[in-house]
């Protein structure tokens, strides 16, 4: 069996430890972590149009680069511990849903936290990049709440049209 934790900055326990419990011990990990192109993109194009001309050892997006390839060691690093028992780590820099779908494929799970609205059940508790992965995932997704899961009332009423 393969296991794909998708690990997030904030939500990543939440994940390591659904592997811990829900993944057989003799399972496939891997522990995945996406780091998004956009703050080094931004900090090169600004670089490249108004103040880099001629300088290019002066970019800002390398630095940004090299900072989130750090953090993003560490970040596994720490869930390795946590974990506990053999795996593999996957740092991959893209756009990150798609990423995520990439890596999933041949996998026989993925398990991802929650990345929207936490405070309330309900289909917004799933942001962007997460519905994005749920919907496309090639394998059977195990979806997991960060924190103690909000209560039943929290769910929003039923638009006004809806007839039980």
């Amino acid at each position: 069996m393969r296991v794909i934790a998708w690990l997030v900055e904030g939500t990543w326990p939440a994940c390591v430890d659904a592997v811990r419990t829900h993944a057989p011990e003799d399972a496939e990990v891997v522990l995945l972590h996406v780091s998004g192109p956009d703050v080094p993109g931004v900090a090169h194009g600004a670089f490249a149009g108004l103040l880099g001309r001629g300088h290019p050892e002066r970019d800002p997006g390398a630095l940004l680069e090299r900072l989130g390839d750090t953090s993003a060691a560490q970040l596994l690093s720490a869930a390795a511990e946590r974990l506990g028992r053999p795996c593999e780590r996957e740092a991959r820099s893209g756009r990150v849903e798609r990423e995520v779908v990439a890596a999933a494929e041949g996998a026989d799970l993925l398990v991802l936290a929650r990345d929207g609205d936490r405070s309330r059940l309900g289909p917004h508790s799933l942001g962007p990049a997460g519905r994005f992965t749920v919907d496309h995932a090639p394998c059977p997704v195990l979806l997991v709440w960060p924190e103690p899961a909000p209560g039943l009332a929290t769910i929003p009423p039923p638009p006004p049209h809806h007839h039980p």
